[in-house]
């Protein structure tokens, strides 16, 4: 026969021993839960820390490339204002020399007897400075004797033409005209046959 508890029951010892047994494993079973509850704390917290770690390696890397990007676009700013500054700089000091043959002229001009020597010297002056215009890409619009168009002419009067063939040709040119590289600059200045 089993124990008997104080109310003299059996089957009461029995129960009370089980929900004894059954407290104890729920205990143990809630202190294992508690663990694993910790556990996994414990690994959303590492989770999170990696992570966290993570998002600050990639914001640093993006604010890095920001200030990257910011410093390239000022550097490159600064050089294209540079540029426009100075890129005239090689164009007028190709210049100087024709510049030295025209003071060099006009002090011989002043005392020189010999009005063809000036004269060739004016000329070649003028050849200098026209080859140098065309190597930068300017050339002179050849005007008379061409059918008159408002893309490179401006026509300034018309005239009787002086025969019939010469009827809307350019007679003459009163001001010369300048194309960079077949770009107008500016317009020749014609007289046109009517």
């Amino acid at each position: 026969m089993g124990k008997m508890n104080p109310e003299g029951n059996e089957e009461t010892a029995s129960k009370k021993d089980n929900v004894n047994t059954e407290n104890t494993t729920n205990l143990q079973d809630g202190r294992q839960n508690a663990a694993e509850e910790k556990e996994n704390a414990d690994n959303v917290a590492d989770d999170q820390e990696a992570l966290r770690k993570k998002y600050d390696e990639l914001n640093d890397a993006h604010l890095r490339l920001r200030a990257e990007f910011d410093n390239y676009r000022k550097r490159t700013m600064r050089e294209k204002a540079d540029l426009v500054k100075m890129g005239g700089e090689g164009a007028l000091k190709s210049l100087l020399p024709v510049i030295d043959d025209f003071e060099r002229a006009l002090q011989n001009i002043r005392t020189a007897e010999d009005v063809d020597a000036v004269k060739e010297g004016v000329d070649l002056i003028y050849g200098k400075f026209m080859n140098y215009l065309s190597q930068q890409g300017v050339k002179p619009i050849e005007a008379v004797g061409k059918a008159f168009n408002t893309e490179e002419f401006e026509a300034i009067a018309t005239i009787p033409a002086p025969d019939p063939e010469m009827k809307g040709k350019i007679l003459d040119c009163v001001q010369t005209g300048y194309t960079l590289f077949d770009k107008v600059m500016r317009h020749a200045k014609v007289v046109v046959g009517e």
